[in-house]
């Protein structure tokens, strides 16, 4: 920061300070969400944020529901990734049950949820470069997230919020389809990928206009409990994937991409060589997908075959209590955290040992970043807090739940 910069953030002249409006409507804030800025020509004085345009009570409206129906919930969080969100939850159920999940759904479950790092990674890199003003290499990563959603569709039916997965597994198996689309995948998307890396990442107008652009020193990221890669951006190698192993992470070779500056060129390129990392676990993920059911022994959780409904009283009981949400879980506290597309999602779950969840918190990357916003922009032209905010991804359905 220069000397004639920090004197304005010293001793503003009131003259010539102005009160800006970024949002809650503007373009660059993909979202809505507010920031009020104090501004001395083009430089920012300081910043206040305003959240909770869109909050909708989630963590709440999961008191009523019964536990297999809060995948709608979570899929509303981060929904450029949401089936991370999902057998995050997933997961914290089975945690709380104690139930063993077969080697197949641990491999399958890695494939989904690489394939939406993949994807929450492209959306944020993409539009990075949008508000550099590079919009071209805004569609090249498109038609490559449209074989992803693809993917989930041919899963799950949807392709956004797509309900993934089931607690104890997924609704259904990997089909031949999906084989077919997801070869094809592994086979085109690295030479995609890479045309969309050469447009940005060693361009010199690209590169003056990110690096030094909202940097954050690792301790200062630390004491906001960042995580994800934009910890991993300011130089810290904390991953929840090989810190604190779940679905079998522990099983495939890959590295934790670090930066050493906290910018948004930092920041912008963890990300793309995350997108390749996570392209070498879903290879060895696919190559070495184990025999077996798609699904856990969990009949309280999984309706049975129409046909037995239709003809076995005992069968149609159970579909009447799944379909009603009259399961019970054992009492209990459990806290499971995954690596979500923008760090570490968490699911803290109280249950009474009734239907549905007595407490449920989530931790919400993105609201944890966006504390940081303020600071990581004083000192920065207008300009600059448009590229940061791109650059730490804040979504507001994850913002705000």
């Amino acid at each position: 920061m220069s000397q004639d910069i920090k004197d304005i953030l010293q001793n503003p002249d009131p003259a010539n300070i102005a009160t800006i409006n970024f949002g809650p409507t503007h373009p660059s804030t993909h979202g809505i969400f507010q920031n009020i800025l104090k501004v001395d020509g083009e430089k920012i004085i300081s910043s206040e944020q305003t959240v909770g345009y869109i909050h909708r009570a989630f963590e709440k409206l999961a008191e009523r529901r019964p536990y297999n129906q809060i995948t709608p919930i979570t899929d509303r969080l981060n929904y450029c990734s949401s089936p991370i969100n999902n057998i995050g939850w997933e997961m914290t159920v089975e945690k709380l049950i104690g139930v063993e999940i077969p080697k197949r759904v641990q491999y399958m479950r890695v494939i989904i949820m690489e394939l939406a790092r993949i994807a929450d990674h492209l959306i944020c890199n993409s539009v990075i470069g949008v508000d550099a003003g590079a919009l071209t290499s805004f569609f090249y990563p498109f038609s490559e997230r449209e074989k992803i959603y693809e993917l989930y569709e041919e899963l799950s039916g949807a392709r956004l919020t797509t309900n993934m997965g089931r607690i104890g597994g997924f609704e259904r198996d990997f089909t031949p389809v999906f084989h077919e689309k997801l070869k094809s995948f592994l086979k085109t998307f690295p030479k995609a990928f890479e045309e969309f890396d050469s447009m940005l990442a060693r361009n010199r107008i690209f590169m003056d206009r990110t690096k030094g652009a909202g940097p954050i020193s690792a301790e200062r990221a630390l004491s906001y409990s960042f995580s994800g890669p934009n910890l991993r951006a300011a130089g810290v190698d904390y991953d929840v994937r090989v810190m604190s192993p779940y679905s079998s992470y522990e099983d495939f070779d890959f590295i934790i991409p670090v930066g050493v500056n906290g910018d948004t060129y930092d920041r912008f390129m963890v990300r793309q060589e995350e997108i390749r990392q996570s392209l070498r676990i879903i290879e060895q993920a696919y190559n070495n997908l184990p025999e077996g059911d798609y699904k856990a022994d969990l009949p309280d959780f999984y309706l049975p075959p129409k046909a037995d409904v239709y003809n076995n009283m005992e069968a149609l009981i159970y579909h009447f209590k799944i379909v009603m949400g009259e399961t019970e879980l054992p009492a209990g506290e459990v806290y499971h955290a995954v690596e979500g597309g923008n760090g570490e999602l968490g699911f803290y779950l109280i249950s009474d040992g009734g239907r549905t969840p007595y407490r449920l918190q989530f931790r919400r990357p993105c609201f944890i970043y966006y504390q940081a916003y303020p600071e990581m922009i004083k000192g920065m032209p207008i300009s600059d807090a448009v590229l940061t905010l791109s650059s730490i991804n804040v979504i507001a359905g994850e913002l705000d739940a």
